[in-house]
């Protein structure tokens, strides 16, 4: 045994490279057929995933759908694949072998179409899914921070407001009690007019901090809904009862964010300020001398200038927060698996490889095949025709040639033999002589003579 392992070692060393590449390719035939069968199947599956999430109906009506498109896909991929391998390797001219890869190409294109976005939906589709509800919460939580600030611009001019309303009322105060601005005690026309001026103006502050609550409520009431929204995102699970419950949340946010918005006093602390100005009414002068009179005529030109510098500061300040882009309303469209994932490939970018590899795997195969056929036609080049006849057409050329010997046919020498001298005819030989003359006309053979242990001969 440990003699025959040893020859048939070293007949197999001494056979040719082609040889020993072609029987290496016949020998992994069943596992490519196996290998390309279970990619087959495995892109088949994940399609049949994919588009499930695709189509609307009743649920056997969705099943029967996806079945029969993945076992559709599943078998365009093996017998397309199978032609690539079968054919490819054997072309031998640059033109066809060109043309085969131009048609493998659009090949792999159409299998990209009609399963590698699928099989990427499967296997990235519900995480992208949440990616679109994170993006989309993370717009939300933007323009909940931006009402909100807007509301709050127009708190910034309740102290004006509140410095203003008490400068009035101190300078009435004083007006009555010491006549600080006339020179007269009392109640007169100038104080009557300060006081309501302060009274406006505190009217207006009210208003500013009435606000305030509101917009604490509202603001407050937004964060919760953001909150949930968060946990929808993040809660493990089923992501299509998620997503609605998240679209849900989002319509009530969108609410919140308007009533935000709403709050805004800015405009009516404009409104408020024009009318300081415009309506503007001075009381008569009530005093009891001409003097007193004139001189509660040039307060009451005072206080309107005053109120009028006042209702310039608080609409400047007013149409500054004005100018403040309001917050457009955002609306959140729910979408399949399919079209996240489309949407946001960029940030599946490996999930997209591995789909892809799985239909376009065989490419590698491809090559392989057609690198090694390559090399087999080269080595058979180079190889004497007696090298590369098989045992089998050995055998069958033998049984033809005593065919031929049996019918009398023969068979001309390949080059010409010079002329044997007329010799008698031989006599009858004895038995004794025939062994020695068959010994006589057999051709030593140098390999038996060699002992059994020496092993095969190289070639």
């Amino acid at each position: 045994m440990a003699f025959a392992r040893r020859f048939v070692g070293t007949f197999m060393q001494l056979k040719p490279n082609a040889f020993r590449l072609n029987e290496t390719v016949r020998g992994i035939e069943t596992m490519t057929r196996f290998s390309l069968a279970v990619l087959a199947l495995a892109s088949g599956v994940y399609t049949y995933l994919g588009v499930r999430g695709l189509l609307d109906g009743s649920a056997s009506f969705v099943f029967f759908a996806a079945i029969i498109y993945s076992a559709a896909v599943s078998v365009a991929i093996y017998a397309f694949w199978t032609f690539m391998m079968r054919f490819i390797p054997l072309v031998t001219s640059g033109v066809q072998r060109l043309g085969l890869f131009l048609t493998m190409a659009i090949g792999c294109l159409m299998i990209m179409a009609m399963s590698s976005w699928l099989n990427a939906a499967a296997l990235a589709g519900s995480a992208a899914t949440e990616q679109h509800m994170a993006v989309t919460l993370q717009g939300y939580a933007e323009d909940l921070d931006q009402a909100h600030a807007n509301a709050l611009a127009a708190q910034s001019l309740l102290p004006d407001v509140q410095r203003a309303a008490e400068r009035f009322s101190g300078l009435a105060a004083d007006e009555r009690e010491s006549g600080a601005l006339t020179g007269s005690m009392g109640s007169g026309s100038v104080v009557q007019l300060l006081t309501q001026m302060g009274a406006q103006m505190n009217q207006l502050a009210a208003t500013i901090t009435g606000s305030r609550d509101e917009v604490a409520r509202l603001f407050e009431d937004g964060s919760t809904r953001l909150a949930t929204m968060r946990e929808l995102v993040s809660t493990p699970g089923a992501v299509e009862p998620r997503a609605d419950a998240f679209q849900s949340e989002a319509v009530q946010l969108s609410a919140v964010i308007a009533a935000l918005q709403q709050t805004d006093v800015a405009p009516s602390v404009k409104r408020a300020a024009a009318d300081l100005s415009a309506g503007f009414i001075a009381p008569v002068a009530d005093g009891r001398s001409a003097d007193l009179a004139v001189r509660q005529d040039q307060v009451m030109e005072t206080v309107r200038a005053s109120v009028a510098a006042q209702s310039s500061a608080l609409s400047a300040a007013a149409d500054e927060i004005l100018g403040t882009p309001a917050v457009e309303q955002r609306r959140f469209v729910p979408l399949s698996s399919a079209e996240a994932v489309l949407r946001y490939w960029q940030d599946f970018i490996p999930s997209w490889a591995g789909a892809i590899s799985i239909d376009l795997l065989p490419v590698v195969l491809v090559l392989v095949l057609m690198i090694v056929n390559d090399a087999m036609r080269r080595d058979s080049e180079s190889l004497e025709a007696a090298e590369n006849i098989t045992a089998a057409e050995m055998l069958r050329a033998m049984a033809l040639y005593r065919q031929m010997e049996a019918a009398g046919i023969e068979i001309a020498p390949s080059k010409a033999e010079p002329a044997e001298p007329d010799t008698p005819e031989p006599q009858p030989e004895t038995a004794a002589e025939r062994p020695a003359a068959e010994e006589s006309t057999v051709t030593p053979i140098e390999a038996a003579q060699r002992k059994r242990t020496d092993g095969p001969r190289p070639a």
